[in-house]
């Protein structure tokens, strides 16, 4: 009986709290609205004025996250291993380069070395994309591979790369309306054809070269962009040996006779050598041989072991030089301009040996030709011959034969030999066995002398008219 009463007394407080009474299903979802209220940020919420117009503002395809850039360029709509245009005129491609360094001159390879940014500028319809704001987009060389883009080769080059440190130095930049540029950092070693006659005192034009490697001028325009406007240069550039004279830009046609034409461009330097450093290293030592070789005019010529080791050595110190200056350029066949000036000044040393032989050997002669006289002579001791003997012929010795004590002249000492003739001849007047004396003056110096104004005067000679062509 009791717990009737307490079940009753819960079904009425139930009846009483009916107006706040809810199916379990409707207190869960409520719950979950309060929840999902809370959870949600005020500026996700939706806030509309009273009374005022809704807007929707259209977003960027180009800035939306999920969008890659394939499908916003559609890649995969078209086939990119065709040109743009196909089947229509020449696709115009605009070319400017930024030369970075000149490298190397190599005479001996006849080539050089130059780091570049080089661009390229056409229009491609197929990339074109809608966009709002950007401008542009830009993507590395990943997307290159994907899309069409002129195949540049350069002419006549040896080696050349693209920089990929740390990636690859590749930069692609598409605009809407469908124009692209492409920029690469190369470094190309080309050849230069070199004309060294006049080396060191030349000029060299070097080109590089760059032409399309399968398209002619049917399917390809290469042109610069804005002329010589379109090659710049950095204003740090600069070389140990050469001068940068100038920079500009060329358009030619090439023509292959299996191919057909293509138009090539042409980026022209112009380099000046500079020549200190040849007139220490090469002009000025040989200048200063072919000047000690002539100090042994100034030399006695008794004194050979001091003529011939001077003269010798001249000789060799030339030899070097011209060996060392050839080492370091190329076998041309033809005759360059210091080596003019090397064999000629070789030619001067030569000669001052060929000087003292000839010395040498004319005063051999000579004292042979004293030693015949003095045989066939009588006699002439105790004969007094004034004016004409200052000693007795008996007593010079055979080494100085003709050395008389006789005073300089001119600062050159003359040797005279006195020639006495017996003539026994009959004379009308009566005398007899008479005997007439002579003297001969012979100047064994004569060639030392002139060679001591001929050969410095034939040097400067030599030097006048050199420089004033070569330089």
């Amino acid at each position: 009986m009791h717990t009737d009463v307490v079940l009753l007394s819960i079904l009425l407080w139930m009846v009483g709290v009916s107006g706040h009474w809810r199916p379990r299903g409707q207190h869960l979802r409520a719950y979950r609205e309060v929840r999902l209220t809370e959870d949600t940020s005020p500026t996700e919420r939706p806030s509309h004025k009273i009374g005022g117009p809704i807007f929707k503002r259209s977003p960027d395809i180009t800035k939306a996250r999920g969008t890659k850039s394939e499908q916003l360029l559609r890649i995969n709509d078209h086939d990119f291993t065709m040109r743009p245009g196909f089947g229509g005129p020449a696709v115009p491609v605009g070319v400017d380069v930024q030369v970075e360094s000149l490298d190397a001159i190599s005479e001996v390879d006849m080539d050089f070395t130059m780091t570049l940014y080089l661009r390229h500028y056409w229009k491609d319809d197929r990339l074109s994309f809608k966009s709002n704001t950007n401008q542009s987009m830009t993507f590395d060389g990943r997307l290159v591979k994907k899309i069409w883009v002129p195949d540049m080769f350069f002419v006549h080059s040896k080696r050349s790369f693209t920089h990929d440190t740390t990636t690859d130095n590749v930069m692609l930049r598409v605009y809407p309306d469908g124009k692209v540029l492409y920029s690469l950092r190369v470094t190309v070693t080309a050849m230069c054809n070199m004309d060294l006659s006049r080396f060191p005192l030349d000029t060299q034009t070097c080109s590089l070269e760059i032409e399309s490697y399968a398209y002619t001028d049917d399917d390809l325009l290469l042109y610069w962009k804005e002329g010589n406007k379109s090659l710049n240069t950095d204003e740090k550039i600069s070389l140990s040996q050469f001068l940068i004279q100038e920079f500009h830009t060329t358009t030619k046609l090439a023509f292959y006779s299996s191919t057909g034409w293509y138009n090539r461009l042409y980026i022209n330097f112009t380099l000046r050598r500079h020549i200190f450093f040849f007139l220490l290293q090469t002009y000025f030592p040989a200048t200063l041989m072919v000047m000690l070789s002539w100090v042994s005019f100034w030399i006695d010529r008794r004194a050979v072991p001091a003529r011939v080791p001077l003269g010798i050595t001249t000789v060799l110190t030339m030899s070097t030089i011209i060996t060392g200056v050839n080492a370091s350029m190329p076998r041309v066949s033809y005759i360059k301009a210091v080596d003019v000036y090397l064999w000629i000044s070789f030619v001067f040393v030569f000669l001052s040996v060929i000087e003292y032989a000839a010395v040498n050997y004319l005063s051999t002669l000579q004292e042979r030709k004293e030693r015949k006289l003095r045989e066939k002579l009588p006699c002439t001791c105790g004969i007094a011959h004034p004016g004409m003997m200052s000693a007795s012929y008996s007593e010079v010795d055979v080494n100085t034969t003709g050395n008389y004590g006789m005073p300089e002249e001119n600062g050159v000492r003359r040797q005279r030999m006195l020639v006495e003739l017996a003539m026994e001849k009959d004379q009308v007047t009566g005398h007899v066995g008479s005997r007439a004396y002579s003297s001969v003056w012979i100047d064994t110096h004569a060639i030392d002398k002139y060679s001591r104004v001929i050969f410095p005067g034939s040097y400067i000679l030599f030097n006048i008219i050199y420089w004033s062509i070569y330089s």
